[in-house]
């Protein structure tokens, strides 16, 4: 007994079916550990769309933090000289199946980091909104 389950993101299947998330508790939890449990998962599940989700002329690339610092000084750089910094190359793919990309144009780097941006930026605005949209007060057991 006093097991409390929360659960959320529900997904409602046509065949009437849903998948949903859910953490059971061992005491009524209160809002503020349901809050935190639900945008850390919002969180975790923004982080790990923007790290695997975004892919280039069909390549997937690795958008860790430290290959997005690399990719925005590498662009930053031939941006500020022209270009003569170029060419530069890139491993995208995975260990297991690399591929390396090089860019040697200005424009066509322009292209991949301009597109990579947009996907980190669109995936946190979804992000935002999934999160605004939790209600607490469905929540609320008087």
């Amino acid at each position: 007994k006093d097991k409390w389950r929360i659960r959320w993101d529900v997904q409602e299947k046509e065949n009437g079916s849903a998948s949903y998330m859910e953490e059971e508790f061992g005491h009524k939890p209160t809002d503020e550990e349901i809050h935190t449990l639900v945008m850390s998962w919002y969180n975790s599940q923004t982080d790990a769309a923007i790290l695997s989700g975004f892919a280039y002329n069909g390549a997937h690339v690795w958008l860790s933090v430290e290959n997005q610092y690399n990719y925005k000084a590498a662009y930053d750089l031939a941006v500020q000289t022209g270009g003569e910094t170029l060419p530069v190359t890139f491993k995208f793919g995975s260990d297991e199946q690399p591929e390396y990309h090089t860019f040697t144009q200005l424009e066509e780097l322009k292209d991949f980091y301009t597109k990579a941006v947009g996907f980190i930026q669109t995936v946190l605005a979804e992000g935002w909104e999934k999160k605004d949209k939790f209600n607490l007060e469905l929540y609320r057991i008087e």
